[in-house]
């Protein structure tokens, strides 16, 4: 074997190299179809789930349910261990991150069933957990290139947090006080206003526009207060979006990161390789020299 071979040789990927381009680069073809996998069998995991909480399909389909749990249970579990395996540049960046702990909250209760608790009345409300794996959804945004779309609506609901819980404190405070002037307008004329606290539920609401309607204001002055508060809650309802619609277009819409490894004239065969998914926050198109993420900061495994 010539020295130019035996380079070759060396440099060649691994298998642990070809299973972490399929199961973390979301860029590449073989990408892409993990994830389609990966997106059919959360869905369909989804709605077992729910229709197994329909007593007339439960009871005569029980053993069907059971099985595909059993099925979905060893996928997702197989998976999350194969990216346990392969994570860069350690195990434990995976095993520590958001997505890491959804997809162990995933499996965990089905596991917990199956080994520890197999005919305890416990195991019903554990399985119920299972309604966790829609969060990995998240996870396939990469595959149909909305990455950017989500990372941009993340980034304005925190830059506008401030303004959101300054929002939030006005709102509480309104509540508060609208509810303890119609306990004190409402009280004695046995309409429900029974303590402050139960005034400002009412006051919740109604500022909100949900009206449930148990607890009615039988006064003439009580109910001014509530026709106040109904139109004042048309108008609260509005702000939070404008604060975060506002942040969006003064940010724009970031290049996707198709369009930017294109613009960069990446082959084919460059982006299966430098895509550099961070198993941290799985954002993905780093420079090919990069040793950190440019999101979340992680070191990458060049």
């Amino acid at each position: 074997m010539t020295e130019t071979a035996a380079a070759a040789a060396a440099h060649a990927p691994s298998l642990r190299d070809h299973l972490y381009i399929i199961v973390f680069e979301s860029e590449t073809p073989a990408g892409q179809a993990f994830d389609i996998v990966l997106l059919v069998c959360i869905l369909m995991s989804i709605g077992t789930t729910m229709l197994e909480t329909v007593p007339e399909i439960r009871r005569p389909y029980k053993l069907y349910f059971e099985l595909s749990e059993n099925i979905f249970t060893s996928i997702f579990t197989l998976e999350y261990l194969v990216r346990v395996s392969i994570a860069r540049p350690k195990p434990a960046s995976f095993i520590c991150s958001f997505f890491g702990l959804v997809d162990l909250c995933a499996v965990l209760p089905s596991l917990i069933v199956v080994m520890l608790l197999p005919d305890s009345g416990a195991s019903t409300n554990l399985r119920l957990v299972r309604v966790l794996r829609l969060l990995r959804v998240f996870r396939v945004l990469h595959f149909v290139g909305l990455s950017d779309e989500a990372e941009a609506l993340r980034a304005a609901f925190w830059a506008s947090r401030r303004k959101i819980g300054v929002f939030l404190y006005m709102i509480l405070t309104i509540v508060t006080v609208m509810g303890t002037i119609v306990y004190v307008v409402e009280d004695n004329t046995h309409s429900g206003f029974t303590s402050i606290p139960r005034s400002i539920y009412w006051a919740i609401v109604t500022v909100t526009t949900v009206g449930y309607g148990d607890i009615v204001p039988q006064t003439v002055s009580g109910q001014t207060i509530a026709s106040i508060m109904m139109i004042l809650g048309y108008a609260i309802l509005a702000v939070p979006t404008g604060i975060v619609v506002a942040d969006l277009q003064m940010r724009g819409r970031p290049p996707s990161s198709k369009r930017t490894m294109r613009a960069r004239g990446l082959s084919r065969e460059l982006r299966a390789v430098d895509t550099l998914a961070c198993t941290t926050c799985e954002s993905v198109a780093h420079d090919a020299d990069a040793s950190f993420c440019k999101n979340c900061g992680a070191e990458l495994c060049v």
